[in-house]
């Protein structure tokens, strides 16, 4: 994966819908800190999302008096990296939804020192930008949003990607372990079949909206509320196969 402390290399889990991707990417930057005194963040990336917001941008500020000042302030990520500094352990910087921000335009010198860990670049507003020894960072995105495409393939080439597909037996074995008393294979069941009609493994419906205890209780809502909307649109063209999975058709097989 390179994301070992050896190699100090980001990583970018990829993964479909409802495979729990930011859950995944939480506890994977709990086990690189381990026992040390580093600690890990999250930011989510948005369309908006800017250079001056990640890296460092100009800020109006009132006075006392009401007059207005202009700094250059730090962003997230120089806020990151100027805490990780005072730290021995690992710092983990999580870039949730990595893929909705124009990265090239968010990233800015960021892109270069990602593929030369070890130096430091001058900054656009002054001062140097160098990513300590003890950062990493992971992204994660939804390999389903279109938005993939915008992927610049410079930033590609310097993360290591792990796809995450939904994985039925942690399913099975969270609700084993548990002792929910949820009748867990016909569920398995109906998801297979309904996976192997998207036929895509972009758009499979993951795992994590089962992944609760009281499922048994709220299995009719998650399916009519969250299921059913996602396969009326997936399927908007062949109603068909999204009729084949209403609640009324499935309920007989997962509900207990």
């Amino acid at each position: 994966m390179g994301l070992g402390h050896q190699t100090k290399g980001p990583g970018r889990p990829l993964r479909p819908a409802g495979t729990g991707k930011t859950y995944v990417a939480e506890h994977l930057a709990k086990h690189l800190i381990g026992e040390e005194d580093g600690f890990f963040d999250l930011v989510q990336f948005h369309p908006a999302y800017a250079y001056e917001d990640f890296i460092q941008g100009i800020r109006p500020q009132s006075d006392d008096d009401g007059g207005l000042r202009y700094p250059v302030v730090p962003g997230r990520f120089l806020e990151f990296c100027e805490r990780a500094e005072s730290r021995r352990g690992t710092c983990v910087l999580i870039i949730d939804e990595i893929n909705r921000a124009n990265l090239s335009q968010v990233f800015g010198e960021l892109m270069y020192l990602l593929e030369y860990r070890s130096r430091s670049i001058p900054l656009a507003g002054g001062g140097r930008l160098r990513i300590p020894d003890n950062v990493l960072i992971i992204g994660t995105m939804n390999t389903a949003d279109r938005s993939i495409a915008l992927v610049d393939h410079a930033l590609r080439r310097r993360f290591a990607s792990l796809r995450l597909q939904p994985n039925h037996e942690v399913l099975r074995k969270y609700h084993q372990s548990r002792n929910t008393g949820y009748p867990v294979e016909g569920l398995i069941g109906v998801l297979r079949r309904l996976n192997a009609q998207i036929n895509d493994p972009h758009y499979e419906v993951g795992i994590s909206f089962f992944l609760r205890d009281d499922l048994d209780e709220e299995i009719e809502d998650i399916w009519t509320m969250e299921i059913e909307p996602y396969l009326d649109e997936y399927f908007f063209d062949r109603s068909e196969k999204a009729e084949d999975f209403q609640w009324d058709k499935v309920r007989r097989e997962i509900a207990p």
